[in-house]
This record gives C-alpha cells, sequence and structure tokens, in this order.
C-alpha cells in the first residue's frame, strides 16, 4: 500500500501524550508521523492540508463501541474521529470462537476505516458456565476478555477465568452490576423511578460487584478494567483501590457526565440506558473522577434500532449512540467544567489507548499517522438525518451543540473529509 506524504499546515495541534498544545504542523509519510514542528530532512509534501482556525489531536480511541452493521458504524467511527475502537463480545454471535473474532478483524481491515479491536469472551456463548478458549482467541486478535452486560454469577468461575487470565497476561474488563440486586430493574432507585412507577437499580448493585472483583483482582493479579461507572459510591471504591495499590482502570459513558435520573423525563425511551442514568450528585462525582484522570471516557456507542426504542421505557431496549457524539460532549464536558483542552483530549485518545495496550493515542514522531481535525466551534443539532449509525437513538437528539469533525486519517489515509 503507498502512502501520501503529507504536510498538515497551520493546524491547533493538542497531544496530550506529549503535552502539546500549540501552533505546529504535522509531517506524514509511510503511514506515520514523520515530523512535528519540523519537515525531516529532504521532505516533499505530495500534499498540502491547510488547517488554520482548526485542532488536530490523536484520532479518538473508544474503549466500548458496538458494531451492528459494521460498515455504518465504522463510518460513524470516523466522521466522529474514532481511529480506533474496542468491540465487545455481545454481538451476534458472540466472540467465543476464534474464527468469528478472525473474520470480524478481516472484515474490518477490508473496510480500511477505524481499527478495530475485539473484545473476547470470557465464557463460552457469555453463558457464564465454563471459560472460553482464551489462548485462540487471543491468537485470532481479542485484546482483552469480558462478559460484556451478561453476568457470572457463579463467582468461583469468575476467580478461575481471572486465574487464567492472569496466567497468560490477558486483561479481563468487566461490567460491574451484580445480576440479582439489578434484575427486573429499568431506572435508579431514587425519587424519580419512585414517582415514575419503575423498578429500580440500586447503587448497591454496582458497589456489590465491584468490591467482589476488586477482591478477586487482588488474589490473582489480573489486569482488571471495570467499564461504565455510574455511582459515585462506585468512584469511591475505585479510589480506594487505587490508593492501595490495586492495578485497577475504569471508565465512564460519555452520557453519563452530561445526564442524571431526571433526564428520563416522561419516560423517554431514549434515555434508557445500562447502567441507569443515576443521581445529580453520581453525575458530579463521574465528572470529578474523569476530570483528576481516575477514569477514561468512552461512548458506549450501542445502536439500537427504532422498533427497540419505540416501546414503554421498561420494555424499550437499553442504550444510546454513541460515536458521532464522542468529541463534542467531550468538548462541552471540558467547558462546562473549566478543564483544559488537553486533559479532556487525553480521556479519549492517550488514556483509553494506553488501558487497551494499543499502539494509537499519540502524533509522537514515528506514531501512526491517526488524526483527528475538528473544528471546535463549530456548531450543529443532532439529528437522526445526521448521524451515519445505523442507530439514531440518542437522548441529545434535537439539541445543538459544538464542535465537528473535518477531517479523520489513519495511517496518513484520510477516510473521511467534511
Amino acid at each position: 500500500m503507498s502512502y501520501p506524504l503529507l504536510h498538515l499546515r497551520n493546524a491547533r495541534l493538542i497531544d496530550p501524550s506529549q503535552g502539546i498544545d500549540g501552533r505546529l504542523d504535522l509531517f506524514l509519510a509511510d503511514g506515520r508521523v514523520a515530523g512535528v514542528g519540523q519537515a525531516p530532512a529532504g521532505f516533499t509534501a505530495q500534499r498540502r492540508i491547510e488547517a488554520s482556525g482548526l485542532i488536530a489531536c490523536p484520532g479518538l480511541v473508544d474503549l466500548s463501541a458496538r458494531l451492528g452493521g459494521i460498515e455504518a458504524e465504522l463510518q460513524a467511527a470516523v466522521a466522529g474521529g474514532v481511529t480506533s475502537l474496542a468491540c465487545p463480545p455481545d454481538s451476534k454471535p458472540p466472540l467465543d470462537e476464534p474464527g468469528l473474532v478472525e473474520r470480524l478483524v478481516r472484515r474490518s481491515d477490508m473496510l480500511g476505516l477505524a481499527r478495530v479491536y475485539p473484545i473476547g469472551a470470557l465464557t463460552q456463548e457469555l453463558a457464564g458456565r465454563r471459560l472460553a478458549e482464551m489462548n485462540g482467541l487471543a491468537r485470532a486478535g481479542c485484546i482483552a476478555f469480558s462478559q460484556a452486560k451478561c453476568p457470572i454469577i457463579d463467582t468461583q468461575l469468575l476467580l478461575r477465568a481471572m486465574q487464567y487470565a492472569a496466567t497468560f497476561g490477558y486483561a479481563v474488563r468487566l461490567r460491574p452490576q451484580e445480576h440479582f440486586l439489578a434484575r427486573e430493574g429499568v431506572a435508579h432507585d431514587g425519587e424519580v423511578a419512585s414517582r415514575l412507577g419503575l423498578t429500580g437499580i440500586p447503587v448497591s448493585a454496582e458497589t456489590v460487584a465491584i468490591s467482589t472483583a476488586l477482591q478477586l483482582a487482588g488474589e490473582t493479579g489480573v489486569r482488571l478494567h471495570l467499564s461504565r461507572l455510574s455511582s459515585a459510591a462506585g468512584v469511591k471504591l475505585i479510589r480506594a483501590a487505587r490508593r492501595a495499590g490495586v492495578p485497577v482502570s475504569c471508565d465512564v459513558a460519555i452520557h453519563h457526565l452530561h445526564l442524571s435520573e431526571v433526564d428520563i423525563g416522561y419516560f423517554d425511551s431514549n434515555a434508557r440506558l445500562d447502567p441507569p442514568l443515576r443521581s445529580q450528585n453520581d453525575r458530579e462525582a463521574l465528572r470529578t473522577a474523569v476530570g483528576d484522570g481516575l477514569a477514561a471516557i468512552c461512548s458506549d456507542h450501542t445502536p439500537v434500532d427504532a422498533d427497540g426504542k419505540q416501546l414503554p421505557f421498561a420494555e424499550a431496549t437499553p442504550g444510546a449512540t454513541g460515536l458521532e457524539l464522542l468529541l463534542p460532549l467531550t468538548l462541552l464536558w471540558s467547558e462546562q467544567t473549566k478543564l483544559p483542552l488537553t486533559v479532556a483530549l487525553a480521556r479519549i485518545t492517550s488514556d483509553p489507548a494506553t488501558i487497551l495496550g494499543i499502539d494509537a493515542g499519540s502524533l509522537a514522531v514515528g506514531c501512526p499517522a491517526d488524526i483527528c481535525l475538528f473544528d471546535p466551534d463549530q456548531l450543529w443539532q443532532v439529528t437522526p438525518g445526521g448521524l451515519r449509525s445505523q442507530g439514531k437513538n440518542t437522548p441529545f437528539l434535537g439539541r445543538e451543540i459544538k464542535g465537528r469533525v473535518r477531517m479523520t486519517l489513519i495511517g496518513g489515509r484520510i477516510v473521511y473529509e467534511a
């Protein structure tokens, strides 16, 4: 494959991995960054990209994005500046066999859009009864193992899974929710759920699961990542574990940084999420955790068809589309909390890349030329027709937000241009 020699001019370059925030040109060759600020010797650009008034940053790295129709979702990814994404194993069928993983990797490579990093199933069929063949799945391309939203009720099996993963150096990702405490719940167990007559999911469903996972991780030494925290109490537990030296990482879904239980409104099924939107105090604790670097941000992209949302709240399929909203909603969070853009962008670039252990999230010389070029001031309205994802389901429909991707490059190739 041939790669053009590109010169990206006059952009404001923000690269949290290097602590860079300034007007610096980028020079790209052979699919990688060849120079920052100064062209390498003998460099002659085949194309110059004028980026005055725009921000260039490493391509976004998404810790959790579900792919239904893979081509449409990867088109949505690059339109949102996402160049690398981790795909949970709860696809149909689940990613519990090497052949399925190889097919996903091969299909994504053929499309040449966002880089896809599969997360393998921790148990066969995600049923929580027998361990999946992790070695074979890892050889096929899986970078970690998870149950996604499916529980492992047998904690002895979870212990064995962690022991096995630790032996081979595999990371385990868990969505912390105790099955029986959350059973039949559809909303945060609080004032709004009581008023609307909805079955609640208590915060203890999250904290009990976190405590169990931390205890078992401490015994096994496994690399543990806890996905999509939703509560202040959960944040407190992980903060204490980190202070005690437990090597645990975590993330928060972008919609949980902006919304709370009150945004359910009058049974808005687009606000039916998993985990549920919790109290405003919980939301503020999540904002603080992300702000100080305890947690990264993910889109938790879950495209749901119209039929799955056009149902009563308790029967609607949980989830929200997020790939195309990850950047503008992160920019909004940065503006509201008055945090520097270098901090905000770290949470969706270098931090998740470190968690995943992939070569991404940096524009240092020699790194892959995966770049997001965006206009931080462009206003646009979230409408179903304006989203490339097959899922038009988001509680932000109709809102005007700021920050629009103008160009996405992967390996020095322009894969999206507005």
